[in-house]
């Protein structure tokens, strides 16, 4: 079974529409702040049409992030570690 393309029915490509809500997400600006940095590099975009693409688009660019994360943690054989640790036991302290 095919999966939908999720940009299918958008004028703007996927890759302005990625940047578009990276940069929101990624970095603290505002909408506006994106639309003026697109505007800058040519890209016509309002302000409207980012959020509507961070409301839309936003999970589903977390959700293959933090796949990634996942998966490359896992390849790697990382793990947490303790290498110091101070434990109270009958009101003193106890360096481990």
């Amino acid at each position: 079974m095919t999966r939908r393309c999720p940009f299918k029915y958008f004028k703007t490509s996927r890759e302005i529409i990625r940047l578009a809500v990276m940069m929101y997400v990624r970095f603290p600006l505002s909408l506006r702040n994106v639309e003026d940095l697109l505007h800058e590099r040519g890209i016509d975009v309002s302000h409207e049409a980012v959020r509507f693409w961070w409301h839309r688009f936003g999970p589903m660019f977390a959700a293959e992030i933090r796949k990634r994360r996942i998966e490359g943690m896992r390849s790697s054989q990382w793990r947490w570690h303790l290498d110091e640790m101070f434990v109270k036991i009958n009101g003193e302290r106890h360096y481990l």
